[in-house]
């Protein structure tokens, strides 16, 4: 860590712990409205590591060539998943996100085809059909509820025959811990990093003709 990023912790800490006690979607989306500038800053401090893990699962699932997949990015933020998809040679990405200020963070980066203003769970996303769905969260012990409803949910969706499942991957260094509760739960042995996980799923829709182009949805964002 760098002294910059080790100056900048305990406040990345203090705004990334006040996040988690949002629970009306339009407070949370102003609070991801105001931390869009320094978004990028704070996570780096976090060691955050979801976008590369996520990248890197889709890249080892897909048969086909990267630059032909059609890449939807969904509530990503400032764009991190961009920037790893293009650094391995994904180069069809359209991207959507509930935050105008982070939308306009992740058009600065020019690596967007499309970007659109969509809240997740709220209104339908472009391009539903077909291909591969990765989705990561944490499985540190504050976050635990929430895993839980995400898969009750997906399981339901496999049941229905609408999704595969491809991959559920353990990952022990997600981010660094974010508060004392965290660090004194399991963290030790993972130098202060919590854990997360990444899913890989098949969508099964009818449509998806053998050889489309796979629409591949990697919702992020810490």
């Amino acid at each position: 860590m760098t002294q910059e990023e080790a100056g900048r912790l305990p406040q990345v800490l203090a705004r990334v712990g006040a996040s988690h006690g949002i629970t009306n979607l339009a407070c949370k989306l102003r609070f991801y409205d105001n931390w869009a500038p320094e978004y990028d800053q704070d996570v780096a401090a976090l060691k955050y590591r979801a976008p590369c893990l996520a990248v890197e699962c889709l890249s080892q699932a897909l048969l086909g060539p990267p630059h032909d997949a059609l890449i939807l990015d969904v509530a990503c933020g400032t764009g991190l998943v961009a920037v790893e998809l293009q650094a391995r040679g994904f180069l069809q990405v359209h991207r959507v996100d509930g935050s105008p200020e982070m939308l306009k963070q992740a058009q600065a980066r020019g690596l967007y085809h499309r970007l659109s203003l969509c809240t997740v769970g709220q209104e339908p996303l472009p391009n539903p059909e077909g291909g591969l769905v990765c989705l990561t969260t944490r499985s540190n012990p504050s976050n635990l509820p929430y895993k839980e409803v995400l898969e009750a949910t997906l399981d339901s969706l496999e049941q229905a025959g609408a999704w595969e499942r491809l991959v559920a991957q353990p990952v022990e260094h997600w981010e660094l811990a974010t508060s004392e509760q965290e660090m004194e739960l399991g963290t030790c042995a993972n130098h202060g990093f919590i854990s997360g996980i990444i899913y890989l799923y098949r969508k099964q829709e009818r449509g998806q003709g053998e050889g489309g182009r796979p629409s591949v949805q990697a919702p992020v964002d810490p």
